[in-house]
């Protein structure tokens, strides 16, 4: 029974493999009705899944590159688009024919004869072409995305050296090897190649091996360096930042009594120079452990704003630290002078007192004086009263303020003679 299934399946993959086979002889009759004679008789017997030279060594590839275009450059992804012309060529014992022109083919017909596998994705646009010697020129444009490990640590003044590394995909080095077909001169287009932040400064070519668990694999890698303009960044961000810190010094020159000019000033650099820091990080990775050098160069300005800003809190606080002491120091001093006032004008009243109460006592003697009548030298005759004795003469008394003898008058309520 175990035979009998064991016969069978052979029987099975025996069919299918000829029906395989069948399908192939009808599908090369299909097109080999639509190629020329030349064709027809190269392709007659032709195994395109069998590489040139199977049983006599590798077949060797050369090629060169044509840099159409580097579109973008990103930093957060630290890679590059670019879209470069790729050609490659190698020589192919079975596609010898005679003659002394080369045979231009449609790109369609890549698909009937073997062709090196790279890892890229490519896009319809190919050429191929055969020449008498059986050497195949095989031409494609790439629009591809490459990564590109950056050292941001100088950023913006820096340098990056980005690869464009071409790899075997299916073959090794057993069964490929690849050359670069003029050395450095193999890659073209970069001296006339313009891009927005940088310029090329230099490009080489190298070769190498790509070591797998499968085997070592052909390798060749382009090199290119390029340098960043740093124009921009000092237009933008250099510029304004050291414009900002003198502006934060301005309010070193106005006064401490003009806290809302100076706080003005303070919290707007502050602000301004956060916004500032904030938008030079934009196009930068969000996470990364290395500091760059333009971030040393804002810290330090941000540093010089905020210590702007605190300086005036410092001086604002001594000020009124200094302004309590004086006016504790003068509190004490105007009340040890009111004491002294107190003293002296309570000395000034009592001697106003003294002296008022003296003045009231001179003029209590002055009216008391002007009262009396004054002594007189002369003496008058007055008439004999009825009692027949004669009045005495009254002794002059002399004035108490002036000092004079005023001359002595009758009183009105003397007798009339």
């Amino acid at each position: 029974m175990a035979l009998f299934l064991s016969g069978g399946t052979f029987l099975t993959i025996l069919l299918f493999s000829r029906l395989l086979e069948s399908s192939m002889l009808n599908a090369e009759v299909k097109e080999g009705e639509i190629l020329p004679p030349t064709i027809q008789r190269l392709m007659k017997g032709y195994n395109k899944y069998l590489r040139p030279f199977f049983d006599n060594g590798p077949v060797t590839v050369g090629m060169s590159l044509d840099i159409a275009s580097i579109d973008t450059i990103s930093e957060i992804n630290m890679d590059y688009t670019a879209t470069i012309f790729l050609r490659q060529r190698w020589t192919d014992e079975r596609l010898v024919f005679e003659g002394n022109k080369s045979l231009s083919l449609d790109g369609r017909l890549v698909e009937l004869l073997w062709k090196s596998f790279l890892h890229d994705i490519t896009v319809e646009n190919r050429l191929i072409r055969i020449f008498p010697n059986g050497t195949v020129l095989y031409a494609l444009r790439i629009t591809t995305t490459v990564a590109c490990n950056m050292d941001l640590t100088k950023y913006p003044m820096d340098k990056q050296t980005c690869t464009l590394q071409l790899e075997s995909w299916g073959y090794n080095i057993n069964d490929v090897m690849f050359y670069w077909t003029r050395g450095n001169e193999s890659v073209s287009g970069l001296d006339s190649l313009q891009l927005a932040q940088y310029t090329v400064e230099d490009h080489y070519t190298s070769v190498s091996e790509a070591i797998y668990e499968t085997g070592h694999y052909p390798r060749l890698v382009f090199h290119f360096e390029l340098k960043r303009s740093i124009l921009y960044f000092i237009l933008e961000t250099y510029v304004p930042s050291s414009l900002l810190v003198v502006l934060s010094w301005v309010s070193f020159w106005i006064s401490l009594s003009s806290v809302p000019a100076r706080i003005c000033i303070g919290v707007t650099t502050v602000l301004t120079m956060t916004t500032l820091m904030m938008g030079a990080r934009t196009s930068l990775p969000n996470a990364n452990c290395f500091i760059k050098a333009i971030d040393v160069y804002l810290g330090i300005c941000f540093s010089f704003i905020f210590g702007a800003l605190i300086e005036y809190a410092v001086a604002h606080f001594c000020t009124l630290t200094s302004t309590d002491s004086h006016m504790l120091m003068y509190s004490h001093h105007l009340h040890d002078l009111d004491d002294e006032i107190n003293g002296i004008v309570t000395t000034i009243s009592s001697h106003a007192a003294a002296a008022s109460r003296a003045k009231r006592r001179a003029a209590k003697e002055q009216a008391a004086a002007a009262s009396q009548p004054p002594a007189s030298t002369e003496l008058t005759v007055t008439p004999s009263s009825p009692s027949g004795s004669e009045p005495k003469p009254e002794p002059a008394r002399p004035n108490t303020l002036t000092g004079a003898s005023r001359p002595w008058q009758p009183s009105a309520n003397s007798s009339a003679p």
